[in-house]
């Protein structure tokens, strides 16, 4: 069924423009009766017309949470919208007003044709009657397995998202009064509906429900026991493909991290002058000068270094495997989202998409290629100076509180040493917060059809920054500086001191807010009214995303593909940080924020790309940290090598070990081979139905 243009648009005030006004129409004085009920239909649930819909039972999905004073003929006029078909303008979902027609909430459920639907447009793969994993096909959709029971053959995060698509997709066909509401607020053709409504401050919020069972479930197997293995399938099922994949490839990382973690161990115990790097890092006592000493240290260097730069690209290509297979084994192998509803913000002239044939907002390519040449980069561009600038200035006033200190050598003195990193991390933070919301703005203002390239644009964007914000310091020392002890001083203090911050500001800060200050709030009893346990839910803060947990693995990364061979503990440390880190994140998500909607996703996306050229930058970074080895500088000397051609030397080195890492790129499949046959059989599946339909609709 077509979802936009036409007799079938699912837009408010379609074709059958007499049904949506006798929606507008009905008297302020009507009720709707009966109690919610999560096992049968109730009398306050909207009615289905297909027969194959048809339920003794409702699973609520999604709480609609409404402005407290909004009128009862304005919810009135919303849940006849939910519930009305999508060849009649609505959203052909079910809904339920919760107490009565003047409450704040309104319970949202899909019955099966719309979820099926749904299921095919998003291009989800489900299991065939033959065993295979298939592109849905609605008009197919018999031959699916388990296609009668959607409770099991769509994931819990899958059928909340759906419905979270069906609302984001409704959109008027022509101006519509919204009734309760004045004109201003008047829809206009093509308006998003939902973003309209959310504006005019009638709809504050929309979320997904908890499973109290299933998260019980979940918790235990997840976090609460003692097992070292992670529950992803049902971690996927119930929080989502976009978790799911952050967890598993927290987890493989992690993992990843005993090779390197073990290395540095051995490199440490058996070399006394690391052993005494490593000491002096963490005491911040004076560095001496190594020259005159043996090769085991420089020796030991260098196979970290070395170790480094390969082990970072196998980590990445082995993850590219392991990443096609769960996105095989959960369905979103063969997404479609090009050819699915523009997202909510997209806007632009209407016309005709010549992908889909449907009647839709239309914006050139070329137009949003110039915004973003002509007003995204150079922003970003002087945001990154700002980041360049504040570092230079946290050098000037260094030296200059340094200077002070030596020339007073007073108690005031050694206090105002402090004051450049202070002043420091409070530009920086500042200059942070400004910028992602400047971030947003200008993504917003690229305007961007699709909901996973807004999401990839604005990554990348807040990416870069993030980037130059974490290591441009390092990177400063490393390079220009040119001084190592300090870098292994920076460094040691980053990984000890950043990781317990992030433990206390992402776990114990949040539990001890929940623990004492909201969830006394949200105290229920088995009696209470299965409205209040809803609205308890919406109490919660809404989760962050995770793009904060994606930069702490990505800085991790960093400080060990980029640094790790002048503090070889690196390892060690990240690996026992992230031990926790899986549990703790766990925690988080499954009890200190509101449940989050989580789109179907076939990988990391934008991050995965990040990691890899992370372990390109790796080799420049490693080779030039060699460079700077007082031993090897000696060993070179000796052998009659001038300053020139050292220069060379290591030029020469990075080019055959990234000449290495592209051969180890090749040699490694991203994909294993069961997995191409299996996208090509999905591929060639689904051109055949598209034949097939068409065969069909020619004969009719």
């Amino acid at each position: 069924m077509s979802k936009a243009g036409g007799e079938d648009s699912r837009s408010a005030g379609g074709s059958n423009s007499q049904k949506v006004q006798q929606l507008e129409d009905e008297t302020a004085g009507e009720k709707v009766m009966g109690k919610l009920n999560t096992t049968t239909i109730g009398p306050g649930w909207t009615k289905v017309v297909c027969p194959c819909c048809v339920s003794e039972r409702v699973e609520p999905l999604v709480l609609v949470k409404l402005k407290e004073k909004v009128r009862p003929e304005t919810k009135r006029w919303l849940i006849r919208l939910i519930g009305a078909s999508q060849k009649d303008g609505g959203a052909g979902l079910l809904a339920h007003p919760g107490e009565d027609a003047s409450g704040d909430i309104i319970v949202v459920s899909a019955p099966r044709c719309t979820l099926l639907r749904a299921a095919e447009e998003l291009g989800l793969c489900k299991p065939y009657c033959s065993g295979d994993m298939e592109a849905f096909s609605y008009s197919d959709r018999d031959n699916f397995k388990d296609s009668d029971n959607m409770e099991v053959f769509l994931t819990l995060a899958e059928r909340q998202y759906i419905v979270k698509y069906e609302l984001d997709s409704l959109r008027a066909q022509r101006d519509l009064r919204i009734p309760g509401l004045s004109d201003s607020y008047m829809l206009q053709n093509r308006d998003n509906i939902w973003q309209k409504l959310g504006s005019a401050g009638v709809i504050v919020d929309t979320l997904p429900l908890h499973n109290p069972d299933q998260l019980k479930d979940l918790s235990e197997a997840w976090y609460l026991g003692n097992q070292l293995a992670q529950p992803l399938d049902s971690v996927n099922g119930y929080f989502g493909s976009a978790v799911a994949f952050y967890f598993s490839f927290l987890d493989f990382y992690t993992w990843s991290l005993l090779p390197p973690a073990i290395l540095g161990l051995s490199i440490t115990y058996f070399s006394g002058e690391v052993q005494k790097e490593v000491v002096e890092s963490v005491s911040g006592s004076q560095v001496t000068n190594v020259e005159g000493d043996s090769g085991p240290a420089v020796s030991g260097h260098m196979i970290q270094a070395v170790f480094s730069m390969l082990w970072s690209t196998v980590v990445m290509e082995m993850w590219k495997r392991r990443s096609s297979s769960l996105s095989y084994r959960w369905g979103t192998l063969h997404l479609a989202e090009r050819f699915a509803e523009p997202r909510p913000g997209f806007h632009g002239d209407l016309g005709v998409n010549p992908v889909t044939g449907r009647v839709e907002p239309l914006f050139p390519d070329w137009q949003r290629d110039l915004r973003m040449a002509l007003v995204s980069v150079p922003v970003v561009g002087m945001f990154l100076g700002l980041v360049v600038l504040g570092m230079l200035c946290f050098y000037w006033g260094e030296a200059q509180v340094q200077q002070l200190h030596k020339d007073w050598g007073s108690l005031l003195s050694q206090a105002l040493l402090y004051m450049p990193s202070v002043l420091h991390i409070i530009y920086t933070n500042m200059l942070a917060t400004v910028y992602k919301t400047v971030a947003q703005s200008l993504t917003e203002y690229e305007n961007h059809r699709e909901q996973s390239a807004f999401e990839k644009h604005l990554t990348a964007k807040v990416l870069v920054f993030t980037f130059f914000n974490y290591f441009a310091v390092l990177f400063h020392i490393a390079f220009f500086k040119q001084d190592v002890p300090l870098l292994r001083k920076r460094l040691a203090s980053l990984l000890i001191v950043t990781q317990l911050v992030n433990q206390v500001t992402e776990v114990v800060i949040p539990f001890l807010v929940d623990r004492f200050i909201s969830a006394p709030h949200r105290t229920e009893s088995k009696d209470d009214p299965q409205e209040d346990k809803f609205r308890n839910q919406s109490t919660l803060p809404a989760f962050p995303g995770l793009f904060a947990e994606y930069i702490e693995l990505l800085v991790q990364f960093g400080y060990l593909s980029l640094f790790s061979c002048v503090y070889p503990l690196t390892a060690v440390l990240l690996l026992i940080n992230n031990l926790t880190e899986i549990r703790s994140d766990a925690y988080k998500i499954c009890k200190l924020f509101r449940k989050p909607f989580s789109p179907p996703v076939a990988n990391m996306g934008v991050w995965q790309i990040a990691f890899e050229v992370l372990s390109f930058v790796s080799v420049v970074s490693n080779c030039w940290l060699l460079l700077l080895s007082p031993r090897l500088q000696d060993l070179c000397q000796e052998g009659g090598m001038s300053s020139t051609n050292i220069l060379l030397l290591a030029v020469l080195l990075e080019h055959v070990l990234i000449l290495v890492k592209v051969i180890l790129a090749v040699l490694i499949p991203d994909e294993p081979d069961w997995i191409r046959k299996k996208r090509e059989y999905i591929e060639y599946r689904s051109m055949q139905a598209l034949k097939q339909q068409k065969l069909n609709s020619d004969v009719s």
